[in-house]
Formats: structure tokens, sequence, C-alpha cells
């Protein structure tokens, strides 16, 4: 027989319950939860549509998200709202900063923080970015020259949209003879484009590389923040957009904490004016020579190590003259930086690592068996997010020791006016499993009072505005959140194992050019790769890992066993290196260096060749003396060879799980129940966060990967918390925990003892009876109007009504009834409210009982009962969508926006008139059932 779980644990001594509440007070728990603060709560990306804001709304907004709780708001202006020109503030006016400080002055009286894009729109860019320093591309021009001819045309841009751009100019001009030889023939063009140069014999290719312009703008510009997006490839473009900024913020950060750059989406910028002295100083050989082969279509296994080498310059240039001026220039003015890394054509651990809080970004939902979690197909991208893409942000943070890693979250994550706060939650684990532990919702926009109902709308985000039906719900949503984050927020990272990212791997192609890393690409440069299928299995058997580069192997040292890339980084019990093709010779000297030091390594394989084209038979030579002095032999476990070096060693194993057995490192066998997990390690002692995206319940003793003498369970659903008894098995300890699909659970074990009174666990102690009789139905808040009261004989869907107000209906309504119980016999109660659309709130007895806002839509409620007659009051919120529906079928104006206006998850013109009416309100059966409760 399955186990019956609980979902809020409030069976606790009166004296230690904590139960979820609206109030901020309430949400900074008593001991063992850690300090609530302002980057534990959620924050929100604020759009200032038009940067059309005043002083009054703005307080009246701040005023708004603070009591929802959240902790902080970052500023992204974009295009604005058709019919409010008149009140648009041009970017970083004398006016725009007046508000900005407003904004910072405001929320700092709130207790929360701002952010601020550095920028508006994306990508990063504006009017400051004279054609000169726009982006750049490489345009190659050819021509053909026999014997004794001349050149008749001018080498100049043909493109005609160029020629009219300054910065445009010719880079290289190179000759392919058809005996093989080739000339550098740059110096030969005159100014006007003439080339004084003649071939006396044989026939001639000519390559002209010019630096050509993308043309690229800035996507979503607010209004003053129009123009060209910049090069990132030199220190110059930056440089001059960073001083506007000077400008006016001069020496001060105006209050603002970080200043955000948003993800690379810079299409076709696969060059920078200086690339090829740039490519010279940084792999050791010229390029130009090669322009034939780096701009054709040979795919060649040299063809792919120029392009490599290619490669690794750009990332090179985009962290030292973009991403580490940008870090540079935030800390000058007493700030921090935020980057979006990703979809850039660099080494992503590298960008993220160069920046105070990496941020990365979800995208479409996942599908989870979770009984019960809506997912419908028509309100679902064709992306399936992977958590793993996410720990490329974490995982540079944790080398680091940066605290926080952040997630722009929820973009796309199902259709406009349709997400749920259920469908949010377990999205949302998925980030913090993956490390990140400072989540940003996707997203909150700014309207006045005087915008009528819906206020105005990003395009592409789940609305988590005032004017949501589900926002007077948004507590329980982000008091689960705060209290996640204050514990993943806590300590260190706990993760045993580092895992090398073969980065050249990838970069070794022979076709295209530069190489975006972008989270819709990763079925082409992440899924196919060992390194991440010894990171999936791995995880699945229980081990926990962060991604390192070669620069991070690089400054990584050895202290006790324990490998840290900084001082201040996490510690790793042992180093990883999947199987791979290429690797640097420097980066396999340093693994070397890193076990004589003490560490443990194990590889999968050892690497085949070095990287690159540049002094390949320099670099092969010392590449292959390294590898001719690595000796391994036979161990007692089958197929896992060892080389000791002084006090470390080197595993080579196919099987990397056998291998880190043999070391004695142990994955957490918790994950045999299904259940997904992340450590933190604190001071006596570990937090393990718990998650149940299975089906089943789970009711077991889980064996934990510590020794502990005590343990805690707290909920952060709840707050709840209470100690648990412990029991030790060798280097393990086990703990019971009871954990419903769709539910959390966080376990700190210590090496002292508590004082907590003791966890509740509960079984059935009978079967559930269903709360019968008419049933009250009373709409209390939304619109377009409140439908009439209804009398039910059994519960239903308000939307099921003969009333047609009520399908055009979003926002709040009550179903109440009375019922009796005839003895309080039982040591608890469950209440279970079966069918929810989509949120609750509950009072019995006219006691507040708390939000039920995430699947199963229970709580445990004995307390609150009272033998003999009950009264029990359900507040329901449901979704935007039948309000909108109703609108779009009257053809209600609503959408009225500049640039893209307001599309559907497909990207076309949003129409909801076609939708059915959303089921909304209660359907149940609303059931108690008694408990037995064992301490």
């Amino acid at each position: 027989m399955r186990p019956f779980l609980p979902t809020s644990r409030n069976l606790l001594l009166a004296a230690a319950i904590f139960t979820a509440s609206v109030t901020d007070a309430q949400v900074a728990a008593p001991a063992p939860w850690p300090k609530v603060q302002q980057q534990t709560k959620p924050w929100t990306r604020w759009w200032w549509m038009g940067s059309a804001v005043d002083e009054k709304n703005l307080g009246a907004q701040l005023d708004s998200i603070g009591r929802a709780g959240f902790g902080g708001v970052e500023i992204v202006p974009i295009y604005g709202a058709m019919g409010y020109e008149q009140r648009y503030i041009p970017y970083l006016t004398p006016r725009w900063m007046q508000v900005l400080d407003y904004t910072t002055q405001k929320a700092s009286s709130l207790g929360m923080g701002v952010d601020m894009a550095v920028g508006t729109g994306w990508p990063i860019g504006g009017p400051q970015v004279t054609a000169p320093l726009a982006a750049t591309r490489l345009v190659v021009q050819k021509y053909a020259l026999g014997p004794g001819q001349s050149l008749a045309e001018k080498i100049v841009l043909n493109d005609p949209k160029q020629p009219a751009l300054p910065g445009t100019s010719l880079a290289a001009l190179v000759a392919y003879g058809d005996d093989g030889s080739i000339q550098d023939l740059t110096g030969k063009v005159d100014a006007t484009g003439k080339l004084n140069w003649t071939p006396s014999k044989g026939k001639y290719e000519l390559y002209a590389a010019f630096s050509g312009k993308t043309r690229q703008m800035v996507k979503r510009a607010a209004p003053g923040g129009e123009g060209y997006t910049f090069d990132h490839f030199s220190k110059e473009p930056i440089t001059a957009y960073l001083h506007t900024f000077d400008s006016v913020f001069g020496k001060t950060s105006h209050g603002v904490r970080s200043f955000f750059n948003d993800s690379y989406e810079v299409y076709g910028a696969d060059w920078t004016p200086g690339f090829f002295e740039e490519f010279r100083n940084r792999r050791g050989y010229d390029l130009k020579p090669f322009l034939r082969e780096l701009t054709g279509t040979e795919k060649s296994e040299r063809v792919a190590r120029l392009k490599s080498d290619y490669r690794e310059t750009m990332s090179d240039l985009m962290l030292d003259n973009f991403t580490k001026t940008f870090t540079a220039w935030a800390h000058r003015i007493g700030a921090q930086n935020t980057n979006q890394a990703h979809g850039s054509p660099g080494n992503l651990l590298d960008l993220y690592a160069a920046v105070d809080i990496p941020e990365a970004e979800t995208f479409g939902s996942s599908y989870f068996p979770i009984p019960g979690l809506r997912r419908d197909s028509g309100d679902v991208r064709n992306v399936d997010p992977d958590p793993n893409m996410l720990k490329f942000a974490s995982s540079a943070a944790h080398a680091m020791g940066h605290n926080l890693s952040s997630s722009e979250t929820f973009t796309w994550l199902t259709e406009h006016f349709k997400t749920s706060w259920a469908q949010c939650k377990p999205e949302l684990e998925q980030v913090f499993l993956s490390g990140i532990n400072h989540v940003f919702y996707h997203g909150t926009t700014y309207y006045p009072a005087d915008a009528p109902w819906p206020g105005w709308l990003f395009y592409a985000s789940v609305n988590f505005v005032p004017s949501n039906s589900l926002w007077p719900h948004l507590n329980g949503l982000n008091n689960y959140i705060t209290r996640c984050q204050s514990v993943l927020q806590a300590g260190e990272p706990d993760n045993e194992v580092m895992i090398y990212w073969p980065v050249y791997d990838s970069w070794n192609r022979p076709t295209g050019m530069d190489m975006p890393l972008k989270v819709h690409d990763i079925d082409e440069w992440l899924h196919p790769t060992a390194f991440y299928k010894d990171l999936v299995q791995l995880q699945q058997k229980g081990y926990s890992l962060d991604f390192v580069s070669d620069r991070m192997i690089e400054s990584s040292r050895v202290n006790g066993g324990t490998i840290r890339v900084t001082a201040k980084g996490a510690a790793h019990k042992v180093l990883l290196v999947p199987e791979c093709r290429l690797m640097p010779v420097n980066t396999l000297q340093q693994i070397v260096r890193l076990a004589r030091n003490g560490a443990t390594v194990v590889m999968q394989q050892l690497p085949k060749d070095v990287p690159g084209l540049g002094n390949l038979d320099r670099q092969r030579a010392r590449f292959n003396l390294v590898l001719d002095s690595l000796k391994f032999t036979a161990t007692g476990t089958e197929g896992v060879q060892e080389l000791k070096l002084d006090s470390g060693r080197i595993l080579l194993a196919a099987d990397v799980a056998a291998a880190l057995q043999h070391a004695g490192i142990r994955g957490e066998g918790l994950t045999a129940t299904g259940l997904k997990f992340i450590r933190r390690a604190v001071p006596n002692g570990k937090f393990y966060y718990l998650v149940n995206h299975t089906a089943k319940a789970v009711d077991e003793v889980l064996p934990l990967q510590t020794l502990a003498s005590s343990a805690l369970i707290l909920d952060p659903q709840s707050g709840a918390y209470g100690s648990a008894p412990v029991t030790r098995s060798g280097n393990t300890s086990g703990i019971r925990v009871q954990l419903q699909p769709g539910e959390a659970l966080i376990v700190k074990t210590g090496t002292e003892k508590t004082a907590a009174p003791a966890w509740a666990y509960v079984q059935p102690a009978g079967e559930p009876v269903a709360l019968k009789g008419d049933w009250k139905l009373r709409f209390t808040g939304g619109g377009p109007v409140l439908p009439k009261e209804a009398t039910l004989k059994q519960l239903q869907y308000w939307t099921k009504l003969e009333d047609t107000a009520a399908a055009a209906f979003s926002g709040t309504a009550e179903y109440s009834t009375s019922f009796t119980l005839p003895a309080k016999n039982a040591a608890d109660y469950e209440l279970a409210l079966g069918k929810v659309a989509e949120s609750a709130r509950v009072w019995i007895n006219g006691k507040e009982v708390g939000l039920l806002w995430s699947i199963p839509f229970t709580a445990r409620v004995g307390k609150y009962l009272q033998p003999g007659k009950n009264s029990i009051r359900i507040e329901v919120a449901n979704l935007m969508a039948n309000r909108i529906r109703d609108m779009d079928r009257k053809g209600i104006p609503w959408r009225r926006y500049h640039e893209i206006n307001f599309v559907n998850i497909n990207y076309k013109p949003f129409d909801a008139s076609v939708w059915p009416v959303q089921p909304s309100g209660l359907e149940g059966p609303v059931t108690l059932r008694p408990l037995k409760v064992v301490r």
C-alpha cells in the first residue's frame, strides 16, 4: 500500500508552529532557518515601458511588490505603450536619473534592493555606439587574376548597405596561386582601393577581407536607448559606451546594487578590426594566409584546428575586452555586475567567472510526472529546458567563491495568462537543484494607475503584476522561495566532484565561423558529449558536480586532499576528466600538478591530441612527453588503473562511477528513491534540499553521506521544523523522510544535539470524509464584473455556472460551508482540497490556515477544528485567461505597444478569443482525514 503523507506539516507543538504567512516578519522564521535578507527573497525584472514612469506610480508599485514578498527589482527600460508617448522619459536624461534616484531611495525604505540593466532592451548598445564601434562581421570578396593582368576594379566593399558606414575597411588581401603559393597583398592596395600588383605568371585567386558591420540595432529599445549594438571583442567600444554612464552617474552607483547585462544575442558578429593582430599575439601565427580556409567550405581536420584557434581567440577577446572591463567599471562606481554569458561565442565558464553574479536563464517548461500538474500541450513551447545548462553559471560562482548565482526564471513557461503558481514550483525547483540560489522572475511590468486592466504587459513573460488575478496568493510562492534561498545561500556549496568541460572538442569543428553557445542549441554542442553523458549518469547515482574550465584548473590549488579553484571557492574531493580527444598541453600538465600536490584525479581516458594549429608539432611533442610519463598499474577494482604521484593519484577508468567508488567517493543513495537533491555545507553540519518530482510518495529512511549526531527537518512550504531521529551506519546517517509528489523538504544535519521539538511523522488513522452539503459561492474581487452569488448542492468550478459573467471572470471567490465533527478523536486531521483552479486560501472557524498554492493542496488542520459544528471558508483565485478571452471575443482593445507589440508563445499574433474557457474555482472533493502522529 502506498504510504499516506502530509503536505503542510503544521502538527508541531504550538510553540514550534511556523505557518506560511503574508508578512515578511513571519517569513523570518526563528532558528534554525537562516536569516532572511534582501537577496534571500525573490527579485523580479521590472520593465519600464517607454520609461513612462513617475514617482507616485513607482512608489505605489514598489509598495505592492514589497508586500508580495519580493526582495528587489531589476530595472530594464524597453519600448513603450501606444497613447502614452507624452510620458516617455529618454534614457539617462536628468529626469530619468531623477526617477531612478527616487526608485532606489523608495526601495531602500522598504528594505528592498534595485538592480539595473546597463542599457535598454538587448543586446547592449545605444545611441553612443557610433558605426566604427558597432558590432563587426567579416566580409570576404573574391577576385581572379591571370599572368600579366591588372585588377581593373577597385578593392572596396561592395555591400550596398556598408559603404555609408564609417568603420568599414579592408583588413587583408591575400592571393592564392595555382602553384600553391600564398602572398599577402594588403600593403599593395592604396587608399582608393586600387591594387598595385600584377602576377608575372600563374593564376591567382584573391581574397579580400573587410571589417564590415552587422548593422544590428538594440532590440526592444526604450526611448533614448536606440542605436547600434557594439563590438564585444574590442575594448574601445565598451569603454566608450560606459563613458556615457560615467557622465551621468559620476563616481557613484546612485543606489544600484548591480548592473545587469542580458544574454549575448549579437547575430553575425564574428570579427573585430584588430583581429589579425590579436590572433597573431595570442595563437602565435599569422591568420592571413589561412583566410581561404577560415571562410571556405573545406571540412578537413586542418580547417577544424584553424577554426578552433579562431574561436579560442574570440573567447579571449570577449573575456578580456568586454567582460573584465564591464566588471572593473561596476566596481569603480561602487556596484556589482550581473551577466548572462550564455549565447556568447566563448568559454561560458570563464565568462561567468569574471563577473560578480553569474546569471543563467530558464526558457520554456519541463515535463514532470507529478499527478495533477497541468501541462497543456498548446501552451508549451517546443523547448525542453535542461537544468544542467544552468550549472555553467552556478559552477562559475562556486569556483570563484561568489555566494550568489542568479537566473532569469519562467521565460515563456506557458502561454500568456495561463501560468499558475503550482506550475512555477517544480520548474523553480530545477533551478535550485542546479545550484542557482538567487531567482529573478521574468517578470513584472510597470504600469500607471490610470492604465485600464490588465495594465501594461511584456510580450514574453509570466505576468507577475498586481493586475494578475493570482497576485493575492503570490506570497505563497514567494515565501517558499525565501525559505529555500535562505538555506541555499548559507555556508558554501558541497559538491564533491569538479568535472572538466572539454571546450576544445566543441570548438574543433570545420563548419561555420564563430560558435555562440546558445541555450537553444545544446543538442548540438552539449548533449552529444561524453562530458554530458557522465554528468547525467553520475547525478543519477547521487553525485553532485561543478564544472571547471582549463583556466580554472590552472588556478586550482590542493589543500589536505581537497581542490579549490580559488582560496574562497568551493572545495571538491576529486577532479574528473571525461573522455575528450583534445586537451592543451598546459591543462594536462596542470592536472598532473594537482595530483602531485595531493589531489585525486579520475580520467575516463587519456586525451589523444592537442587542439589548434599553431606550433602544432612542438605542442604535440610536449604533449606526448607528458603522456609517456604517465605509467598506470592495475588496482583491485576491475577496469580501474592507478598512477600514484607523490601525495596524490590519477585513476584511469572508462567507468568513472567505478573509479569514484574505488577512490572512496560515494554518491547519495537517496537518488534511488527518485528524489533529487543539492547540499550546502555549514559549520557543524550540512543542509540537504530534497525534492520529489516523481509520481510516487516517498516514506523512507534516507542514507545521507555524512556523519550526524542530530537532524532537523525543515518544511519550506510552511516554515515548520522539528528534530528527527538519526541512525548511523558506517559513514552514513539515516533519516526518515516523508514526501508527497510535488513536495520539497530540507534536512539539516549536525554534529551537536538540538533542542527543537520532535518532527511529526503521520499515518492515516481512518478514511477521508468528504465535506458534503450546500456550499455558498461569493465572488469577492476581480472583473470585469462580479458574478452573482450562488448556492451549490455540490462543489463545482464556477465556470460551470449558468451565469455567463462567471465564464468571463478573473479574480477571487469564496466557497464556504459548515460541517459537523462529532469528536476530535484523532491526533490530527488532513484537509485535502481536491481539484483547485488555481490557488486557495483557507480559514477554519474564522482562523486562517494559510495559502494552499501548489500540489497536492493539502494541510494539517487539527488545531483549527472543534468537536461539533465547524465552518470552512476557501478563497480561490483563478487565471487571467478567461477575462482576456472575453475581451478579445468582444473586440475590446488592450494590447497596443510599439515594436513587437504582443505575441503568443509561438511569436504569432495573440488572439485569446479562440481559447476554451479555463476551469476556475474549486471542484474538490474537499475531504478531512484523521491522522496518527508518530514522533
